[in-house]
């Protein structure tokens, strides 16, 4: 029997399934383990708390753990042994991001090595590829011999797959030849070659795949240091022998690849040492660049410290530019509404991050009419992705455009970000794009005279606001909405981006523009307290339906309207103290859902949990209202729930259960962590609690009423970028009063402090 030998670069593969390997036993734990979270650009790892990943479970389930970039998993068993036994866990970490380090220790190996003298120190670091380096110390006073092994294996899924989207076909594994072989070539002679090879030291291993569109992939792993003694499948194994306190240390890098090219955006080092010293690096040159944030408390500066390091290792490449990317482990890419909002909230810490925002979203900016990827021209995207299955047309992300608020969100930045900035060059570069964007909502608003969405590629998704779970939209008696969708929040956003483009064209001598698009709002505000309003629940409807109902449940979406205008003050009023209700507000935040509808799920996705970015959205919104002990209240339930989270970082979202007296918040399951809006979350909580108004073009900056929480009695605000100028401010509380001044100032930036 003849093999197919496939070729690239000068190197030689055959199918995996020609050729089976001997797989080397697993003795992880098949129950389930924390998690562990590194990031690196367009690179994630999740590991369990020993740093390793599990493979396939016995029933043939994938898990959630490996090596990603581009969307492929390049590893999914990274499995370390001692004499074929786990070792002993003593302490690990991933609090850096980018750097995952742990402490293990042997279990008892038969009579001559007894338990825990032997210690192993791994230390992962993710800048390009993974590297990794193990120290093992014999601490024993006599010599010991034994066994360290490293399994690895990638199965190259695509992420779709890992969240559990089924496919009818696959590419497939193959197994690179060790050395030349002539095509055809016999099964025999190659076993042959493999076997020769096992006990030969060796200095790389190489797993590979090819797709369905004919890529080949591959997880190139080199080792250095001390080399394994064999290879044995995707085994090394090393036979130590180590005097007493003697260290032995050994390592890889592992690269992963496309058609021989490497795929993360990031040049990968060659040791462990420079990857780690890069990456310090840069997040130091970042923060030197990026607002300071310090208060007399250390448990806020803790958490303002990992939320800064964390908008750090979110900040990923496309193209020329970097924006935030969702959140790891599902959405670690570019989106449309969640890269807006978090550019948004991170304005006062680093407003580059909102300019190169904008930039990346114009450029895939709808262009034709295409019902596949929900493209329309102008329209701003949702979703990008680079796997197997968006290269293969399975899934629409090529962009996917199927989001009804990232286009008025885009806008709302636009004229934000020149708020903060006057950057005139990118206002103007970008003009065509915010005109366009504009052009998209006018024409869907022509129907109902709202923006409203409803699904129209078979594998897009069926709703499009923030909350796109299927089940959320939902009526007062837990009934789900049908047709299209007109959510009030997004009539909001529509308003406010109306509202404030017009000011912008009017300062482009645009004045017929700015004409129509105020007088547009004018009327778009008329008619949403008109048709949302409900008057026997005195609140805002969530949506209205494909006939034009309301759908009358109490949730949290209209808290997002509160800073937008759209209101009414009396309306807005209502909703604010609504927002406060026990049903809502559950002591840690408001939740989505109320407990008192038929619907409510604690535990539900958008039915009944709280999320971070949906209450500092409201918090802002309660400010500008002038309620500010309402908002501070809030502001205490979400800085006290993220003081219990691991790290001190606020997930993604976390279940609905009402706040007692001696409870902690209740994690939801699978939240991302990092996320980047939860994340941005911290950022815009100290915004609302100084309250500055940037207006960069005018060159001033208003600080309206600022006020501490109780929490704290002195914020300071360093480096802070208002156009040209650089700032430092600091604020500090006296009885129920706070107090503000200007400590240092580089530009001629008016600061006017309003009391």
């Amino acid at each position: 029997m003849t093999s197919e030998i496939i070729e690239l670069d000068g190197k030689k593969f055959v199918p995996a399934d020609q050729l089976p390997v001997s797989e080397w036993p697993s003795v992880l734990n098949e129950r389930p383990q924390p998690v562990l979270t590194l990031k690196d650009d367009d690179l994630f790892l999740l590991t369990d708390t020993f740093g390793n990943i599990g493979g396939a479970a016995d029933d043939g389930r994938s898990s959630s753990m490996g090596l990603f970039c581009s969307d492929t998993r390049f590893l999914n068993r990274l499995e370390l042994q001692i004499d074929g036994h786990p070792p002993i866990l003593l302490s690990s970490t991933a609090e850096k991001g980018f750097v995952l380090s742990v402490l293990c220790a042997n279990p008892r190996l038969g009579d001559q090595i007894q338990a825990e003298t032997i210690g192993i120190k791994r230390e992962l670091v993710l800048n390009g590829g993974l590297f990794e380096e193990i120290e093992i110390a014999n601490y024993s006073t006599d010599a010991a011999r034994f066994e360290i092994s490293l399994s690895f294996d990638a199965d190259f899924v695509d992420l779709f797959e890992v969240r559990g989207y089924a496919r009818r076909d696959r590419g497939r594994l193959l197994r690179l030849l060790p050395k030349p072989a002539a095509e055809p070539v016999e099964i025999a002679e190659i076993e042959s070659v493999f076997t020769d090879d096992e006990d030969q030291s060796v200095k790389d291993l190489t797993l590979a795949y090819q797709g369905l569109d004919h890529a080949i992939l591959e997880s190139h792993i080199e080792f250095i240091h001390h080399q394994p003694d064999c290879i044995k499948g995707n085994t090394a194994v090393w036979q130590l022998e180590l005097q007493s306190h003697e260290i032995q240390k050994m390592g890889y890098r592992l690269q992963p690849l496309s058609n021989g090219r490497n795929v993360s955006k990031v040049s990968a080092p060659i040791t462990l040492s420079q990857a780690k010293a890069a990456e310090f690096a840069e997040e130091e040159l970042w923060q030197s660049h990026a607002t300071q944030i310090l208060s007399d408390k250390s448990t806020f500066n803790r958490v303002i410290e990992r939320a800064g390091q964390d908008i750090y290792l979110l900040r990923q490449t496309f193209g020329k530019n970097k924006a935030l990317s969702a959140g790891v482990p599902w959405f670690s890419t570019l989106f449309g509404r969640d890269s807006i909002i978090a550019a948004s909230q991170t304005l006062l810490l680093d407003p580059q991050i909102a300019r190169e925002t904008l930039t990346i979203l114009a450029h895939y900016q709808g262009k034709v009419d295409d019902d596949w990827r929900e493209e329309q021209p102008g329209k701003i995207l949702h979703e990008i992705r680079f796997g197997e299955m968006a290269r293969c047309q399975e899934v629409p992300h090529t962009p996917y455009y199927g989001t009804v608020d990232a286009t008025p969100l885009w806008l709302m930045l636009y004229a934000e970000y020149f708020a903060w900035t006057a950057d005139y060059e990118t206002l103007d570069r970008l003009w065509g794009a915010a005109i366009a964007a504009m052009d998209w909502c006018d024409r869907n608003l022509k129907e109902t005279g709202y923006l409203a969405y409803e699904r129209i590629s078979k594998r897009g998704l069926d709703n499009q606001g923030w909350k796109d779970s299927s089940n959320c939209i939902v009526d007062r008696k837990g009934k789900l909405a049908h047709g299209a969708i007109t959510l009030c929040e997004v009539q909001g956003y529509v308003y406010a981006a109306k509202v404030r483009l017009s000011q912008i064209a009017r300062m482009k001598k645009r004045i017929d523009l700015a004409d129509r698009w105020e007088e547009e709002a004018r009327d778009l505000k008329m008619r949403f307290n008109r048709d949302f309003w409900m008057e026997d629940q005195d609140f805002c409807a969530l949506a209205l339906d494909g006939d034009g109902n309301q759908v009358d449940s109490i949730t949290s979406n209209p808290g997002h309207c509160l800073s937008l205008g759209i209101f009414t003050p009396e309306k807005a009023y209502s909703v604010a103290e609504r927002l406060r209700a026990p049903d809502m507000f559950n002591g840690w935040g408001i939740r989505t859902l109320s407990s008192a509808s038929p619907a409510y799920n604690p535990m539900g996705y958008h039915i009944g949990s709280v999320w971070p970015h949906d209450n500092t959205l409201t918090a802002i919104g309660l400010r500008s209202l002038g309620l500010i002990d309402q908002a501070l209240e809030l502001c205490k339930g979400l800085l006290d729930m993220t003081r219990h989270q691991p790290y001190q970082r606020p997930p993604e979202l976390f279940c609905g259960y009402e706040r007692m007296d001696d409870n902690e918040p209740v994690q939801y399951p699978v939240a991302c962590s990092p996320q980047a809006w939860a994340t941005g979350s911290v950022f815009q909580l100290v915004h609302m609690i100084v309250n500055l108004v940037p207006d960069a073009p005018g060159n001033y900056l208003r600080i309206i009423d600022p006020a501490l929480p109780e929490s704290l009695n002195f914020l300071a605000l360093k480096n802070l970028r208002v156009g040209a100028t650089l700032l430092d401010l600091e604020f500090e509380r006296s009885g129920s009063s706070t107090s503000c001044r200007v400590s240092k100032k580089r530009g001629n930036l008016r600061v006017v402090i309003e009391a």
